[in-house]
């Protein structure tokens, strides 16, 4: 029997509605409405290689819908990838099975972003977009020349983070970029009627987007879209007219299909429907056959690339940032050993700018941008021109009023590979950012995020822009380094930890005033173990001070005023409370004080949380309140925050 498109697409139904029934949970409605589509892009369009799934210069496929997991699912299989394999795949949503609910990619390789968020994916492809124009102009096409491939479903183009990444991608002109829009008019609570007149192909024209439609059942169609989209400059959207749970005999094209198993009647009638009259799990010989040549195709195109890699000038500096490795080079000791020299008083985030010099200088893979918010967020630097349409060798993105969306697209630069993506912002929007930081951790993604007026300090904004829990909840984030650094010389050790940690996410929280320096020793980074003594005792120690960021000079100024009433006090500095709860129990122990010693935190930020370190018995000082509208001085006395009004708690706490 001759193997045709229809067959192939059907397996992808078959494993999708029995993988779903198998599991008692899923969403058969999406993959079985997609799968023509799906075919005709890994027969025809999408340049992969199964047995090499990291291929540097493979296009990258991004299954936003991520609820229709099971599509990506069969189709790795279908091609040839190691894992899933197909008891994987009748282990699907269990907890010893890669086919988790919604793709991961830390469980699978073919799988290049955790999605699920609607929308995340879509944002993150942009990255991707961006991560490939950018390395293409720096090592050219011989390297660097493939695509980005989103599938999309309605409920991706409606969250507001799609706004954002469409506006973003149709300026920069990323014509790499590819969204597969399946238009099937159903969301979970019924027809997308219930709750959109939007007319999304005028939306995405009017962003500078390419649109074509095309029927998502009909092969010949949905190639003729394809090719039309692939030849055109601009990024395209492809609107796929599809029916959700194609075949299903009475729940096709209905919100019955989006959400739960068919059932095993109706997957019988689906069987009998689309003449695939196989049992459960089981695909015919002849048609894995012919998906797995579909799969071998990619060998050849691959073995060019790698031909071309060994014989290129760049080989080692592209093989050396695509595998994440940093260079050999003393740069930031360098810088370092300038700045104790003679030590600035600066505030946290114009040491952040003066840091970001030295390393970006250094590091060409490194690309910046904030969210229009350059000038206050200091992450420009004389390395990173700005990345634009006509250049896209900058290194500066101007994101705009985009604040997800930039945090998203830094998520897909980081997993493209080969650059290492910083963005700010004002630590108060990381709400605005929370959804894709938490994908940055959950993916374990090498991104920066540089969080400047990270307390009342910003003043005279007010409350709406002054952040008081927000450095906290962003450490109740596993696998988020958190770092508030006091001084000029923190924040270079601080930037140095975030820069080399490839297996996570890292946050600088960073002030808007000024302070005076607080060290001038840089023999070691004595921010690795995430806090140390930064003053001993002089007289008998009582006190033990644990504070961050701008309140460690409060704490100095509050240790000198018990040591002259006879009070001895350490200081202890906590930037990074990730990497102090990593060290030993003999090393914490020593750092917060033994029996009978008072332990005192300072943080201009909610006291909540910081029991684990004071110990109920001990004094926390900072807000739990929002903040106000008023200079900075005179916030800081508002709250509390000053040696006059904390001294005398604690010597009244010790007698």
């Amino acid at each position: 029997m001759t193997v045709t498109e229809k067959n192939m697409a059907n397996a992808i139904r078959a494993l999708a509605m029995d993988a779903v029934q198998a599991a008692n949970s899923g969403h058969p409605g999406m993959p079985m409405g997609m799968a023509d589509v799906a075919t005709v892009l890994f027969s025809d369009f999408l340049k992969y290689d199964p047995q090499a799934p990291k291929w540097a210069d493979r296009d990258r496929f991004v299954l936003s819908a991520g609820h229709g997991s099971m599509l990506i699912y069969s189709l790795l299989h279908l091609t040839g990838y190691a894992r899933p394999t197909l008891e994987d795949i009748k282990n699907f949503r269990q907890l010893s099975s890669p086919c988790a609910g919604h793709p991961e990619n830390f469980k699978l390789e073919g799988v290049e972003t955790t999605t699920g968020p609607l929308g995340q994916g879509f944002a993150t492809a942009v990255g991707m977009a961006i991560a490939e124009r950018h390395l293409n102009a720096v090592f050219d096409n011989d390297l660097v020349d493939h695509k980005t491939w989103v599938i999309a479903g309605d409920g991706c183009l409606m969250e507001g983070i799609n706004h954002e990444a469409v506006g973003l991608a149709g300026h920069l002109g990323l014509g790499r970029l590819n969204v597969l829009w399946d238009d099937n008019g159903i969301t979970i609570d019924g027809g997308t009627e219930l709750s959109t007149s939007e007319d999304i192909p005028a939306r995405y024209r009017a962003s500078g987007w390419h649109v074509v439609s095309c029927d998502g059942h009909d092969f010949d169609d949905i190639r003729k879209a394809l090719g039309e989209a692939e030849a055109d400059p601009r990024p395209s959207l492809i609107a796929c007219k599809t029916v959700i749970g194609y075949g299903a005999p009475t729940k096709q094209g209905t919100s019955a299909t989006h959400g739960a198993p068919l059932g095993d009647e109706e997957i019988a009638g689906t069987r009998d429907a689309l003449g695939w009259e196989h049992k459960p799990f089981i695909i015919p010989e002849d048609i894995l056959t012919s998906w797995r040549q579909l799969g071998a195709k990619g060998a050849a195109a691959r073995s060019d690339w790698e031909g071309r890699l060994n014989g290129h000038a760049q080989a080692a500096e592209f093989t050396r940032r695509m595998a994440g490795e940093l260079p050999d080079g003393s740069a930031m000791q360098d810088y370092l050993a300038g700045l104790a020299k003679d030590p600035p008083n600066w505030a946290t985030r114009k040491s952040s700018e003066v840091a970001l010099g030295a390393i970006t200088a250094a590091l060409p893979e490194m690309i910046g941008g904030s969210a229009d918010l350059t000038g206050s967020n200091n992450t420009k630097t004389p390395s990173t021109t700005p990345l634009t349409k006509d250049d896209y060798s900058g290194r500066y993105i101007y994101y705009g009023i985009r604040e997800f969306g930039m945090a998203a697209a830094m998520n897909g630069m980081a997993l493209h590979g080969g650059i290492i993506p910083y963005g700010g912002t004002f630590l108060v929007f990381t709400d605005y950012c929370r959804g894709a930081m938490r994908l940055s951790a959950i993916q374990n993604t090498r991104a920066i995020y540089v969080m400047t007026h990270d307390s009342i300090g910003l003043g005279e904004d007010g409350p709406t822009h002054q952040p008081i829990e927000h450095v906290q909840s962003l450490r109740l984030m596993p696998n988020m380094h958190v770092f508030r650094p006091a001084d000029a010389i923190e924040t270079a050790e601080c930037w140095a930890l975030a820069i080399k940690r490839a297996d996570g996410p890292s946050t600088l929280a960073l002030t808007r005033q000024g302070f005076p320096p607080l060290r001038d020793d840089v023999s070691v980074n004595r921010c690795e173990k995430g806090a140390y003594r930064l003053k001993a005792a002089e007289a008998d120690k009582r006190v033990v001070l644990v504070a961050t960021g701008s309140e460690v000079s409060l704490a100095m100024d509050v240790a000198a005023k018990l040591e002259a009433a006879g009070v001895g006090a350490d200081v202890v500095s906590m930037p990074c409370a990730e990497l102090f709860d990593g060290q030993d129990d003999a090393y914490r122990s020593d750092l917060l004080g033994g029996s009978g010693v008072l332990r005192v935190s300072i943080e201009a930020g909610t006291t909540y949380g910081w029991e684990r370190y004071t110990g109920l018995d001990g004094l926390r000082f900072g807000i739990d309140s929002f903040g106000a509208s008023a200079p900075i001085d005179d916030l800081f006395a508002h709250f509390g925050l000053t040696v006059d009004a904390i001294t005398p708690q604690i010597l009244k706490k010790i007698g």
